[in-house]
């Protein structure tokens, strides 16, 4: 497949609504899990991939009925954007897990790092195939990046933080590359830890993102966020980002921003010159769906910061938490807004 050859194609983040048949959404919204949540699951064990499978083609249907270019699989098989990955590597104890107290307070069990970290085996080559075989669009896949993956876990191994950051940013390349074997158009790796620790990532986040990508030839992105809408309130989310410019020095083709509602001001733009940039233009904390003059109106605030051949609209952030009508109402908004503003550019 090759990616859209028209302006402002629009793409997800990376997750969809999982259906309430397949996963049990209340205890899915108390956290974004860490470590191994299978009681999430309705379905046993022996009837689980096909009903994940079956669940996929719905998400993937949706955003190609909602009139998405670039399309994921839905993230329909984890539990998290990065739990499934994180705990199928070698050196990983989920099983037994340690707990990590947020600033807030909140206690998480997150996973306890025993040995080397090692990739034994390919994790989402199966995600990605069955998506290429299940789509003509363009289609991307996303994962944990190495930065947040050493955030979100217990260091009982390695010498420091930095070590580990790139003992995982190895485990990612490695998958990296066989995900683009396997047909991924777009390869993007989520890095939402870079803002809650920055002076942690100044110091080695772009050397273990850089490290991640190395050899990949497809278009690769970096998505940053303030969290999920369901999970960080907007009033609590800043204004702007404590590590983005950072990114320009990442090999990275694009950089994904939360935009819609933090309501950022686009003039950080202007330090990532040099990339494409995924913009936020659907409020997912706002359970109505916008409306196509409203996204249309986010987009060409866009525009006076970065040129249509840069700019590829987007939701703020994964949509899993969502009510799938409305998650699919917001899609085919900001499709439509998208072709709205293609016209008046072109």
């Amino acid at each position: 497949m090759t990616l859209p050859k028209h302006l402002l194609p629009t793409t997800v983040v990376g997750s969809y609504p999982q259906p309430d048949w397949l996963v049990d959404r209340a205890m899915l919204s108390k956290s974004v899990p860490r470590t191994r949540m299978h009681e999430m699951w309705r379905l046993p064990q022996e009837h689980l991939e096909e009903a994940q499978d079956d669940a996929t083609i719905v998400a993937i249907r949706d955003m190609e009925r909602a009139g998405i270019d670039i399309v994921t699989d839905g993230e329909i098989r984890r539990e998290s954007y990065s739990n499934r990955f994180a705990t199928a590597l070698e050196g990983i104890d989920a099983d037994n897990p340690a707990m990590i107290r947020a600033r807030s307070g909140q206690e998480t069990p997150v996973p306890r790092v025993v040995g080397n970290i090692r990739r034994t085996g390919p994790v989402e080559r199966r995600d990605m195939e069955f998506l290429r075989k299940n789509t003509d669009r363009a289609a991307k896949i996303t994962l944990p990046g190495p930065f947040t993956m050493s955030q979100q876990a217990k260091n009982e191994f390695y010498k420091d933080d930095e070590e580990l950051a790139m003992a995982f940013a190895e485990a990612v390349n490695a998958e990296a590359l066989e995900l683009e074997k396997a047909g991924a158009d777009v390869i993007q790796l989520d890095e939402p830890w870079v803002r809650n620790n920055p002076d942690l990532a100044r110091r080695y986040a772009v050397k273990a993102i850089n490290r991640a990508l190395q050899g990949i030839t497809v278009p690769t992105v970096v998505h940053l966020c303030f969290g999920y809408a369901a999970v960080v309130p907007g009033s609590t989310k800043p204004a702007g980002y404590s590590f983005l410019a950072e990114l320009a020095d990442t090999s990275a083709e694009q950089i994904s921003i939360e935009a819609a509602q933090p309501r950022l001001d686009l003039g950080v733009l202007k330090d990532l010159s040099s990339k494409k940039i995924m913009l936020g233009v659907l409020d997912l904390g706002r359970p109505e769906i916008e409306s196509v003059d409203t996204v249309a109106d986010r987009i060409r605030n866009g525009l006076k910061y970065v040129s249509a051949e840069r700019l590829v609209p987007a939701p703020d952030c994964g949509m899993k938490y969502m009510p799938r009508h409305i998650a699919f109402g917001k899609l085919k908004a900001m499709s439509n807004a998208a072709a709205m503003v293609r016209k008046e550019i072109s």
